[in-house]
């Protein structure tokens, strides 16, 4: 059956929702894998307002999301499973050949086009940002669960520094600078930890996959492959120092061995029996406790499925990319490692837990959710371990310890998608109602929002008033006055100084400004209009005529203005909230 481990083993025991004894202190370790923060490879081609927006978008939910992990579960070990950045091998190098091999596979052809461009414009300094940008999510926050560990822990601990197939690429393809700079900024990839009394196996695993490549014979990959293999070759003896490292802080004693303070001659000094923290033998250090699980066979076999083909996992590859480790690959690691009894790894971007055949120990795995809302999964999440292991000075369990130490617990965050969802519902609401206010403004005589259109051409919110205006019968104004081109204006401003008219209409605007006066809003100028001296007569009356009011709208007339009133609150009233709302949302977004 194909192997799914990568990345990350762990020797210890297993089980799910074991019972902590009471006035237990376990030690709470948080898996958190794909960050793969976006940068421009993540989606090229995009317009530039778009790309940033979706980076600081996704960075705000991955840091709002570390910050609640820190403040409510408060763990005393982090640990990142790959795949920190999401084009960190396509940025240059400060030193070393960053050049790709003439048999090295090409980009996915919606890349081809910008690799120049990438190549130009995106070096080590970029990343250097981008690692800056990196710790401004997860390093910046770590604070927020305390300093201080939890009872009966040994301290805090946050370990990054495992790479996934984006931070340096895969197999036969990994370049070796871009391997080194990681190592250089986050530190050594493979190692062994010993964390809550449980050893911990950390490999570089896309490294590993050079040594499997069809490329091994035609090139010589070992610069790739090396390390991993010359760590793995060590494996057992690396755990025994560790745990007996670990073992000398709880009694009290220097970490490290002593060595004997004497000066002798070169040729006598024994230097083969140097004082080692490696006990050798078969100590294993910390106690493993087993608990396997075999795929159900058929009905009627009562033989073990080898192989079990049904529950396989096929082995799927692209440029930089293997969803699985060959075969080959994790028998090793687990043999290697020896005593792995789980094993949790990144990549996939959703959880996934399965069984091993018995080649590989039977291991129990788990993949774990990517952290990110933009690695096409509904519901980030996290793993999170609860280990309670108590030993005494030895390394022995003590009585009453219990057989299982370990448990899991698959975390969810929240759906970006039910968040967006949210958003649109309240903003549809929030339209109706402004709606049904508009359509009630004339109806209950609402205070109006808009102004009408006469208002808006002429720039101001005082009345409009008619340009023919008839002498002043206290004398003034005649004839000529106004024919010599006065505007209708000047005249008005002439004839009120001093008084305050008032203002007669009939289409509508001095009902409405009456309404204004009466909630407040102050008085409007008066005006008086009398009779006109260029009538003649004409128009009944002694001594000329009066202007007569305009004829009642006809109800055509009447729904027509009610409805442009109507649309005009109802316009004036979405986009003032809706300029206020982008920008309020636009301020959050940019504090974060």
């Amino acid at each position: 059956m194909p192997a799914t481990l990568r990345n990350f083993y762990m020797t210890a025991a297993h089980t799910f929702m074991f019972p902590q004894p009471k006035g237990a202190t376990p030690h709470r370790l948080v898996f958190v894998a794909d960050p793969q923060i976006i940068d421009p490879k993540s989606y090229p081609g995009r317009p530039w307002p778009v790309n940033p927006l979706v980076m600081k978008i996704t960075d705000n939910y991955m840091q709002r999301s570390y910050i609640q992990l820190q403040k409510v579960l408060q763990p005393d070990t982090v640990f990142f499973l790959g795949d920190l950045f999401d084009g960190g091998r396509e940025w240059k190098t400060a030193r070393g050949d960053f050049s790709d091999p003439e048999w090295a596979s090409r980009h996915p052809a919606d890349e081809r086009k910008y690799v120049k461009q990438w190549n130009k414009w995106y070096g080590q300094d970029y990343w250097l940002r981008e690692y800056g940008r990196f710790g401004d999510i997860f390093y910046k926050f770590w604070p927020a669960g305390g300093y201080e560990p939890g009872p009966g822990q040994r301290g805090r601990k946050i370990i990054s520094s495992l790479p996934g197939n984006h931070d340096l690429g895969f197999g036969a393809e990994v370049k070796v600078p871009v391997r080194q700079r990681f190592a250089a900024f986050f530190g050594e990839s493979n190692r062994v930890d010993v964390v809550g009394n449980h050893t911990f196996v950390s490999v570089d695993t896309v490294s590993l996959s050079a040594d499997t490549s069809s490329m091994k014979d035609k090139v010589d990959l070992s610069p790739i492959h090396g390390p991993a293999n010359q760590f793995l070759d060590g494996m057992k003896a690396a755990k025994r120092r560790a745990a007996a490292k670990e073992l000398r802080f709880w009694r009290g004693e220097v970490e490290e061995v002593p060595f004997e303070h004497k000066v002798e001659e070169l040729k006598d000094a024994d230097s083969k029996n140097l004082p080692s923290l490696d006990r050798g033998g078969g100590w294993t250090g910390f106690p493993d406790h087993s608990s396997y699980s075999r795929p159900k066979p058929p009905k009627g076999q009562t033989t073990p499925v080898v192989p079990d083909y049904r529950n396989a996992i096929s082995v799927s590859s692209g440029f930089q990319y293997q969803n699985v480790l060959n075969e080959e690959d994790s028998v090793k690691l687990v043999k290697s490692v020896g005593n792995v009894v789980h094993a949790f790894s990144g990549d996939d971007h959703d959880y996934c837990e399965l069984v091993h055949s018995e080649e590989k120990d039977n291991v129990r795995e788990i993949t774990v959710k990517s952290i990110s809302m933009a690695m096409g999964v509904p519901t980030p999440g996290f793993q999170m371990l609860s280990m309670w292991n108590p030993i005494d000075e030895n390394g022995r369990p003590l009585p009453g310890a219990g057989k299982t130490t370990l448990q899991t617990h698959l975390c969810l965050l929240p759906k970006q998608i039910s968040t967006y969802t949210t958003y649109s519902a309240i903003g549809i609401l929030t339209i109706v109602i402004l709606m049904v206010r508009a359509a009630l403004v004339p109806i209950l005589g609402l205070q109006q929002f808009a102004l009408n259109p006469a208002q808006y051409a002429n720039g101001a919110v005082l009345p409009l008033f008619k340009d023919k205006v008839e002498a002043d019968q206290e004398g003034g104004l005649d004839h000529h006055s106004q024919s010599s081109g006065t505007p209708a204006s000047k005249l008005l401003s002439a004839r009120t100084r001093g008084r305050l008219p008032s203002i007669s209409s009939s289409n509508g605007i001095g009902r409405s400004n009456s309404r204004s006066k009466a909630a407040g809003g102050g008085q409007w100028p008066r005006i008086e209009i009398r009779r006109d001296p260029y009538d003649d007569g004409k128009t009944g009356g002694a001594g000329g005529g009066y202007w007569r009011a305009a004829p009642r709208s006809r109800w055509q007339s009447t729904i027509r203005s009610r409805a442009s009133l109507i649309w005009r609150e109802m316009w004036t009233s979405c986009w003032r909230v809706i300029w206020m709302a982008i920008g309020f949302y636009a301020y959050l977004t940019y504090k974060g």
